[in-house]
């Protein structure tokens, strides 16, 4: 663990209790006077904290110092995801943020199933957990749109993400907006909503799902 997540990291005082309490002195057995790192995944700074006092219930921690510590991909990447099963959205969001997506829109395009509900609390708490882990400073961030309509109309700019002879490689540099289908692929409609010169593809001859091509395209535009 790179450091605690605490919203409120950053105030002069903080009390533990409850899951932070248990994990930081049950689990990885802090004591009183040892220094630990806190972050609120909000504005970049990494808080270092005192413990000051420790009970069976609840810990006192002093801030001590604070460093402008920004730890992000070096290019900013949306991703326009259709939506696929929840379960497998949620397996594959830590590798995405462990890469670096700065952004996530899940959009209901023509093939995704509507019944598919997207819980951006629980997606929050992956994030958090996956952030503590990699390091990363601030949280993704999450969006819906309920059609690729919608989220064209607020991206102009995006690419596709389909097949095509123009690979991803020769033009990473300038796709900041992508969007990757569901299962099944785009609909017929769908693939003419942007135009042939930012559709991308891989040089491979083999059908990839959703998932393994979220994190491929994320792969070779932020790696």
């Amino acid at each position: 663990m790179r450091y605690l997540y605490h919203a409120n990291a950053g105030d002069a005082r903080l009390a533990l209790e409850g899951d932070f309490h248990h994990y930081l002195f049950r689990v990885r057995r802090h004591r009183v006077a040892e220094t630990i790192h806190l972050r609120n995944l909000d504005d970049g700074i990494l808080y270092s904290y005192r413990i000051e006092e420790l009970n069976k219930k609840a810990a006192s921690l002093r801030l001590t110092q604070k460093s402008e510590l920004a730890v992000e991909a070096k290019r900013k990447l949306h991703i326009g995801w259709c939506v696929i099963d929840p379960k497998t959205i949620e397996k594959t969001l830590p590798m995405l943020n462990e890469i670096g997506v700065e952004k996530i829109t899940f959009i209901y395009c023509k093939r995704s199933q509507k019944d598919f509900k997207i819980d951006v609390e629980r997606l929050e708490k992956i994030l958090i957990n996956s952030s503590q882990q990699c390091g990363r400073s601030k949280m993704m961030q999450l969006r819906s749109a309920a059609s690729l309509e919608e989220f064209l109309t607020e991206n102009p700019e995006s690419w596709m993400l389909n097949f095509s002879t123009k690979r991803v490689d020769e033009s990473c540099q300038n796709i900041h907006t992508v969007v990757v289908g569901p299962e099944g692929g785009f609909a017929d409609e769908e693939c003419g909503m942007i135009p042939a010169q930012r559709v991308v593809g891989f040089e491979s001859a083999l059908i990839l799902k959703s998932e393994s091509a979220v994190c491929a395209v994320s792969s070779k535009i932020l790696l």
